[in-house]
């Protein structure tokens, strides 16, 4: 016989399925949380991940060791509700702890992981055990009741995992999100609490009104000060928290931010206006493409705030371009914020650029330009042999290919990438300041590859117009620059790991 004390078998399912799935649902909005302040990258996704993990761990042991000292039936309510005050301060603690612990130092990545995703996910991971410990009544079944349960579970968290990443991030603000789970969580806490009472009358919760009312004022304000915590997003789209920020000191001057890292520059009366020094580097090989400002067909792995296609639109009409950008939130803002006009001879084509590159026909540009990054990494498919193969296959005789690197000492990365291009292009060279070049700073850098021979004595010309003085380094030099720097490969690419060294 099945004991008395079992909660139905419908209500421990669907508790179990809501209860997992939660965890699943916080795990992922907390990476977009902490993306504004420590970026998008591996060792981010890692920590967000591998902090998840231990919670469920300890949460789930935890459970287990309550469920045989106390009546399952005393912890659950409380175990929501507290899920539930925790999950609403959620925001607070990484909105201002992520104003403090900002940058992407190892420690400031795992500490702020934890302020976003452990409390909640330890506590709702206890949620599991306490269940299955009342709904062992007849020991004949517990295989039975154990496989069922833990397959709900696993259901659950794979429901909110799809639904988090197809619709919920794309329906509402990372906050809503929290503080919805937060609501939620506290009326399944509630409305099991009076179940429970009611079936059990003399069933006694643990803790004095009193406490009950101070965790409950203290839900209250957490969710308030996160509503309320200071936000570095003007709006959040699929992929990014992007804000516009107006310069004071140019009239029509905007930066467009995207994870708290500056992305862009438009000036919205001077499409020719370059403000940022990689910028008039690719600027300068724009202008070297034919002769006489003729019209280029041009193809861009990235659109950020779309100022090289701008420049490409005024300095050479009648120009056809096209701009594979993932984000179709960000075109939606550059279109309202920054002045982007597209047509027939500027046109965006949203979707990942590694599989939009595959469908351009052969010989099809005169340029590629690569800006592409997540916060301040290329993203690793877009650095492999494979993607130089493709940007090769598409370009046509003399054409011309500019990619955009990030990199710090030790230039792990630059070196890497270098060495990958170099490997399908015959003439490679690489522009970026000269301190960069020796290891002293980290910086920007400007890989130029082509099929055939570069202009070099043009492009330094090009260089010697710009603002600040910069390198360009081919031949014999950049070889020694590359040294024994290993080719990426779409099977070995650690674009993240070369970075953080």
């Amino acid at each position: 016989m099945e004991s008395p004390r079992a909660l139905p078998s419908a209500l421990a399912t669907a508790l179990v399925f809501f209860a997992s799935g939660a965890v699943l649902v916080l795990e992922i909005v907390a990476l977009r949380l902490v993306g504004p302040y420590v970026g998008v990258t591996l060792q981010v996704s890692s920590s967000v991940i591998g902090i998840s993990l231990a919670a469920i761990a300890y949460g789930t042991w935890l459970g287990g060791r309550l469920a045989d000292k106390y009546d399952p039936r005393l912890l659950l309510s409380p175990a929501l509700l507290l899920a539930a005050i925790t999950t609403a301060i959620t925001l607070p603690l990484v909105r201002w702890g992520g104003e403090i612990l900002r940058g992407g130092a190892a420690p400031a990545v795992l500490l702020l992981a934890a302020l976003a995703v452990f409390l909640p996910a330890f506590l709702l991971s206890t949620i599991t055990p306490l269940t299955v410990k009342l709904q062992l009544g007849d020991l004949r079944r517990t295989g039975e009741v154990v496989g069922r349960l833990s397959s709900f579970g696993t259901l659950g968290a794979i429901t909110a995992t799809l639904g988090t990443g197809f619709i919920f991030v794309a329906a509402m603000p990372s906050s809503w999100i929290v503080l919805t789970l937060a609501a939620l969580l506290a009326l399944a806490g509630f409305g099991l609490g009076w179940w429970l009472h009611r079936r059990h009358p003399d069933l006694v919760l643990p803790g004095k009104p009193r406490t009950r009312a101070v965790l409950v004022t203290v839900g209250l304000f957490g969710a308030g000060l996160g509503a309320t915590a200071p936000t570095p997003c003007d709006i959040e789209t699929a992929y990014h928290c992007a804000r516009v920020d107006a310069d004071p000191k140019r009239a029509g001057g905007r930066t467009l931010l995207l994870n708290s890292a500056r992305h862009s520059y438009v000036d919205l009366g001077d499409p020719t206006h370059l403000e940022f020094a990689y910028v008039q580097w690719i600027g300068a090989l724009v202008d070297i493409q034919k002769t006489g400002g003729a019209p280029i067909d041009a193809l861009h792995l990235g659109g950020g705030g779309f100022t090289v296609p701008e420049y490409v639109a005024k300095t050479r009409p009648g120009s056809n371009q096209l701009v594979l950008e993932l984000d179709g939130g960000l075109v939606d803002l550059d279109r309202r914020e920054l002045g982007l006009t597209t047509g027939p001879q500027l046109r965006v084509q949203v979707g990942d650029a590694r599989v939009s590159l595959a469908r351009q026909a052969d010989r099809a540009y005169d340029m590629v330009v690569g800006d592409a990054f997540g916060h301040l990494v290329v993203p690793w498919h877009l650095a492999t042999r494979e993607t130089a193969a493709d940007i090769s296959r598409v370009l046509r005789d003399g054409g011309l290919y500019a990619q955009n690197v990030i990199d710090y000492p030790p230039d792990r990365f630059i070196r890497a990438e270098l060495a990958t291009v170099a490997d399908v292009f015959p003439h490679v060279a690489v522009i970026a300041p000269k301190a960069a070049l020796a290891g002293q700073i980290g910086a920007n850098f400007v890989i130029v590859a082509s099929r055939s021979p570069l202009a070099l004595d043009e492009i330094r010309a090009h260089l010697d117009l710009v603002d600040e003085p910069v390198e360009l380094v081919s031949g014999t030099a950049l070889e020694a620059f590359v040294g024994d720097a290993r080719v990426l490969t779409d099977d070995y690419a650690p674009v993240d790991q070369l970075l953080a060294g």
